[in-house]
């Protein structure tokens, strides 16, 4: 059988609620209307906040912390087609976390490497994130990345930037993670004005361009060295890229 979900945590927490419930063998999982093949036969979930939490709280009781926190990390990876592979590490958890452990299954094999595609991604965007201040003092960064890392990134700058107010804008995703006096929080960005910066930011601005400038060499230039070491992927918001 194939599902259709709408693609939220929980409407994929209500859909292993439905699987198990109803004892209904799970062949496909998507999230988009368009995905579907003429002769599947479908189920669409409906979200059910009850359900789901149900599931939660059976996943937290039944599940090693890393095992748990495995699932999560995999629903931040949107964009990638993990749901089946999700959803078969779920079950084969449910019977025994000795499954878990077993790197040869193909839906074992599939998160872990996603796993490690996300984690490092993460650490990359740790050194590539570059703030800018605004004209009331807090700091400002814009992402636009391939995995949704906010609230790892989110924390990793509260300890870094300890005692400075500062937002993490993901354009991509409308999600900012904002963080005041230390405490972060993510919120949907439904509309966004182009933020005012401060003069000194303006001012530093400046200054940095032109020294990039200055100590550039025509003559060594080495575009395809510089790609290796920082990818386009990576550029978007990196002011020593903007010209």
């Amino acid at each position: 059988m194939t599902y259709l979900y709408d693609g939220s945590f929980e409407g994929f927490l209500t859909l292993i609620h439905d699987s198990y419930t109803h004892k209904r063998r799970v062949d496909k999982i998507i999230k988009n209307p368009l995905d579907m093949d003429l002769l599947d036969d479908v189920n669409s979930i409906i979200t059910n906040r009850t359900y789901a939490m149900r599931v939660l709280e059976g996943l937290k009781q039944k599940f090693k912390k890393h095992y748990f926190e495995r699932i999560f990390q995999t629903f931040l990876c949107d964009g990638q087609d993990f749901e089946k592979p999700l959803y078969d590490f779920v079950v084969l958890g449910f019977r025994d976390q000795k499954y878990l452990e077993d790197i040869l299954h193909p839906s074992i094999l599939y998160l872990e490497n996603l796993h490690l595609a996300y984690f490092r991604y993460l650490h990359k965007m740790y050194g590539f994130v570059r703030f800018e201040e605004l004209e009331d003092g807090i700091l400002y960064a814009k992402i636009d990345g391939k995995f949704n890392i906010l609230p790892y990134l989110g924390s990793h700058f509260i300890k870094r930037l300890d005692g400075f107010d500062f937002i993490i804008h993901d354009m991509a995703r409308s999600l900012a993670y904002i963080s005041i006096e230390g405490k972060g929080r993510i919120n949907e960005v439904k509309d966004f004005d182009l933020p005012t910066y401060s003069k000194e930011e303006l001012k530093f601005q400046k200054l940095w361009k032109t020294f990039l400038k200055s100590v550039t060499i025509k003559e060594r230039k080495n575009p395809k060295l510089q790609q290796s070491w920082v990818p386009l992927l990576y550029r978007e918001y990196m002011l020593e890229f903007d010209s």
